[in-house]
């Protein structure tokens, strides 16, 4: 069996033999994390001790007209955001509307559902029939985006609670290079596919166990998490919004829908008077500086151009997916049974932990052998999960693939423009910008 075969070749030389490849080091940040709080699976043993098992803190649920409720106040939040932006033009009112947003959608509702963690739901139901999404969920998906799709990441702006408490320690923020911009922003992708990844083969909701800020709303967190979000809320008095530019997943999806959008906010009222007022006025480098005096180069040079890069971004998805077909072990050890499989397996093989060995048994294990499951069949069932992540390592791969080459692309690709406009993908529809513009509506 592959499975038995795997856990006999780490086994076997895992004291002497180096690694081959080094992942990413995003994925091992998430395996190490995931290896030290993975959910509990099974169902709670009973000791003979008299120990008793600690009781988790659970989210009591809501009522369907407190949830349907929540969904109104979104789309009113949404409404009202998109008014102070695109018709007030209010930077005062978005701050405004970003306190409101702390306090219900942060501390009173506790950060969840928040329509960032809601992508891990909807990768699971696609890919899970048994899993049934809750409307209340789909609509928190869906609504960001539809009005991102027409005006923007307006819910970026002031709705959002995980942007809105970063915002407001934005005091003095600094401007970043453009290419550590560029280099940064490629995080979300390689976090936004190991989201889907791990929720849509049952792993985990990565987005929701390392939300930096769900400590700061709950109060009773843990230690470290809160520790986490405090760090990220001082790094924002330096850097405008850490997590939502360089972290946030659904902030890809939100960027991908705002390009397309018509009714996108815009510096100026009327006409560009080339001021150059609010050139540095945007903490995220949002804002596309005209680029009158770049000469044009000339038709052949382009075509060229063009051809390399039609032959470049299949290249590497291609190389992407392979790669990631490679690291597909050690993508799958996150998921909490390879884990007791491969615990199970070194139990097998040498009969018990060794007294000098720092391992112990865990719960699960304890759990399993109540459960009264052969190991062959654990071992199948790992089995399994191996393939799924085999093919998911496949189209992770690609898709990254994909991401680095159309960044080269958009890199050497350049666009001739006569005013200061704000870049519809990466424009978090703030309304800073407004207030530097001396032009009069």
């Amino acid at each position: 069996m592959y499975i038995t075969r795997l856990f006999s070749r780490v086994f076997s030389f895992s004291k002497n033999l180096k690694p081959r490849l080094i992942p990413l080091l995003l994925v091992l940040f998430l395996s190490i994390f995931s290896f030290n709080a993975s959910a509990q699976r099974f169902p709670k043993p009973e000791f003979e001790s008299g120990f008793e098992q600690e009781a988790h803190q659970l989210t009591l649920p809501r009522s369907d007209f407190m949830e349907y409720f929540d969904v109104f106040v979104l789309l009113v939040a949404m409404s009202l955001i998109t008014w102070l932006v695109l018709k007030k033009r209010s930077r005062k009112g978005v701050f405004w509307m970003s306190l409101f947003s702390i306090l219900y959608f942060g501390f009173y509702r506790e950060g969840c559902v928040c329509s960032v963690g809601s992508l891990q739901n909807i990768a699971l139901a696609l890919f899970n029939p048994g899993y049934k999404i809750p409307l209340t969920v789909l609509a928190f998906f869906l609504i960001p985006l539809i009005y991102a799709l027409f005006f923007g990441r307006t819910f970026c702006a002031g709705v959002c609670p995980l942007g809105a408490i970063q915002d407001i320690f934005a005091w003095k923020p600094l401007q970043l290079k453009p290419w550590l911009q560029k280099l940064l922003g490629l995080i979300p992708f390689i976090y936004l596919g190991l989201a889907v990844l791990y929720a849509a083969t049952a792993t985990d909701f990565v987005i929701c166990r390392y939300d930096p800020f769900v400590g700061i709303y709950r109060i009773n967190a843990e230690f470290t998490m809160i520790v986490l979000g405090g760090l990220f809320l001082l790094t924002s008095i330096f850097i405008a919004r850490p997590y939502c530019r360089f972290f946030c997943p659904y902030g890809v999806l939100l960027n991908w829908m705002s390009r397309f959008s018509k009714y996108h906010m815009t510096i100026t009222p009327s006409e560009c008077i080339q001021c150059k007022l609010c050139e540095n006025s945007c903490p995220f480098g949002a804002i596309e500086i005209p680029e009158v005096s770049v000469p044009k180069e000339p038709k052949k040079k382009s075509v060229r151009r063009f051809v390399s890069l039609a032959m470049i971004i299949p290249a590497l998805a291609i190389l992407g997916a392979w790669t990631g077909a490679q690291f597909h072990e050690n993508l799958a050890m996150v998921h909490p049974k390879m884990k007791l499989a491969e615990e199970i397996f070194i139990i097998n093989e040498n009969g018990g932990f060794d007294e000098n060995s720092s391992k112990k048994e865990t719960l699960e294990i304890d759990a399993y052998r109540r459960s009264g499951q052969a190991a062959e069949e654990l071992y199948a069932e790992a089995d399994i999960i191996l393939k799924q992540f085999y093919i998911g390592g496949i189209w992770l791969g690609g898709f990254l693939g994909l991401v680095f080459g159309f960044t080269l692309a958009g890199l050497s690709l350049f666009r001739y423009r006569e005013d200061y406009e704000p870049n519809k993908g990466e424009c978090l529809s703030c309304a800073r910008c407004m207030d530097y513009c001396p032009v009069e509506n």
